[in-house]
This record gives C-alpha cells, structure tokens and sequence, in this order.
C-alpha cells in the first residue's frame, strides 16, 4: 500500500461531489481518477475538483493500476455491476447506500470480495461519525438502562417527476431506499440485531414506488423500534431512543448528527456536541482497514450489510414491491 490511499471516483453525481468534498482535505489521501459514461462529464468533474486523471468509461477507471480504492456512487441499481467491475480488477470498494437493491445482489457482491480476498463496505456514513460514536459508548454504558424502544423518521417533500430516481422504479425508486435505510441503519446500530417480526404499510404513488411508508419492527428481546419514511413528506428527521432509566434524542437531522441530548428523572439534561459529520469519516475507517490488511470493516461489517438488506426485502415483499430488474 503506497503512504497514500489513492481514489477512484466513480460517477460524478451530487453524491459523489459531496464525498470528493470532504475527503480532499483529509491527510493520506489522494483522489487520483474519476471516471463517468462521457469524457465530457468526466472532464467537468476532474476540472472541479482538480482531479489529474478523468476516464469516459468505469471500466477504463477501474483498470487505472494507481489506484487503490474506488468509490461508488451511482443510483443504486448499478452499485452491483460497478462494484463486482471493480472487484474483478483488484481494487477495493467503498459501495454507496444501499449496498444494493436486494439480498441476491448483495450476497453476490460479499461473496466476490470475500473470493477475492479484497475490502468491501457499505457507504452508510452517518454510522462513522464522532455522535454515533459517542452513542455507541453511552449505550453500552448503560447510561438510559436496557433500550426498549426507538422513534426515527427521515422524509422529505420532493417535487414529483416519473424520470427522477426518487419516483422512477427503473432507477430503485421510492423512500425505503432511499431514505429509509437511514433510520434502519440506526436501529441496527442501537439494537444490535434484526427485527423478529415487522408490521409495516406504504402509500404507493402512480408510479408504484413507495411515497410514504411507516415501520414497526419488534425484536426477539421485546424491544420494538418504530420507524418511517417518505420523499413526499416533510418529516422531524429526529430519533428519539427510549430505555429503562431515561431517554437519548439526536436532534435534527439524526443522519447529519452532532448533538444529542441525555434525559433522565431527576437528573439534569446532558448535552453532547461533537464535530459536524462529514463522508470523510467512513473513507478514514476504509484508509485504516487498508493500512492493516483488513478486508471489511469492524463499524460497518458485511453481515450486517446482508441482514439489513434481508429486512428491507422483507419490508418491501409486504407491500408487493418488486423493482423491474427483478423481475423475470
């Protein structure tokens, strides 16, 4: 491994800008090549960024023998081929959420790391930053008592177009993808396992995509987790974990978290700030993993990627959800 971790970019979208933005500054790391479906997009994202190598072609950017470890950040239907893409060609890959669209292309992308022997991980970057950190600490300490029971909701109003990949089941559509994954995410972390049992319902806009959709998940120890979604709806965007001895809320927007506040009786509210979350903080665990030979990551492992993938297909099989890539 060089003293720098050398990225590839592959796409060039709104995601993929943001990540570029905060990792630039980051010590140890290098963006060297970006590579897109036009040389013209690719040429116009290098220029931004100052990237020095701009490929017309993922395959041309994941045969760059400089490169280390790409990044995927296209609509989620694609994440399978662009990773498996790179995978073949030896290089590692941060995957963007979701991993995938289902259990099928999910275990298909582990199951070629892991012949590979190369590092794979889930792009889920609220789960590496400095609050959910501290969260991960405060509950294991104890300090709310045994959690039974989690609040969470991401959505948004967004204007509706049939073509945009919000609402175009051809690009995975829908808020369950979308934006669900993030409360989702956040029970997996808070719970440390998978719902037992889940009861859920969504409004299916004309395009046949979930518009809206509420979750209740109930967990083999009692715990239960209620969760909802929408790209339709403006929603809190908080999340509220309530246990046996107080209650923890990480405040507006919980996926962009950097403070919390501790409520227990009798007791004054405890307030903790940290530093802003960045996509630079999973791209650091990844530069770490490398560094040590590691080929998945402790804070985001593979088989917690599967299972969480195996409750929104479980999610989405209730509502009669099927995407047409999966179809035939």
């Amino acid at each position: 491994m060089a003293e720098n971790i050398r990225w590839g970019i592959l796409s060039t979208g709104l995601i993929a800008g943001a990540f570029v933005r905060d990792l630039q500054p980051q010590p140890g790391m290098e963006i060297v090549a970006v590579g897109s479906r036009t040389q013209a997009s690719a040429d116009s994202f290098g220029e931004q960024w100052s990237i020095p190598r701009r490929y017309a072609s993922y395959e041309a950017l994941a045969a760059d023998p400089d490169v280390d470890v790409i990044y995927i950040g296209t609509p989620h239907p694609y994440h399978v081929e662009n990773t498996l893409l790179c995978l073949d060609t030896g290089k590692a890959v941060l995957c963007e959420k979701p991993f995938a669209m289902n259990t099928h292309e999910t275990r298909r992308m582990i199951d070629r790391a892991r012949e590979k022997g190369l590092f794979l991980m889930e792009a889920m970057w609220t789960r590496f930053s400095p609050l959910m950190q501290r969260l991960t600490q405060l509950l294991d300490e104890g300090v709310i008592g045994e959690v039974r029971l989690l609040n969470a909701d991401f959505g948004f109003a967004a204007t509706f177009d049939a073509q945009h990949r919000l609402f175009n089941p051809a690009l995975g559509g829908g808020a369950l993808l979308d934006v669900g994954i993030y409360p989702i995410s956040l029970a997996s972390l808070v719970f440390r396992q998978q719902p037992q049992t889940i009861h859920s319902a969504a409004r299916l806009g004309e395009t046949g995509v979930d518009e809206q959709n509420a979750l209740l998940f109930h967990y083999a120890n009692g715990a239960m987790a209620q969760i909802s979604s929408a790209v339709s709806l403006t929603t809190p965007q908080e999340a509220l974990i309530l246990g046996t001895k107080g209650r923890i809320r990480i405040h507006t927007p919980f996926w962009k978290p950097n403070r919390l506040t501790i409520i227990r009786d009798g007791k004054d509210d405890q307030v903790v700030t940290t530093e802003d979350s960045g996509y630079h903080f999973q791209a650091l665990d990844v530069a770490a993993c490398l560094r040590a030979g590691k080929t998945e990551s402790d804070r985001m492992p593979l088989d917690e990627t599967l299972a969480i993938m195996g409750t929104l297909d479980s999610i989405r099989t209730q509502w009669g959800l099927v995407y047409p890539m999966e179809q035939g």
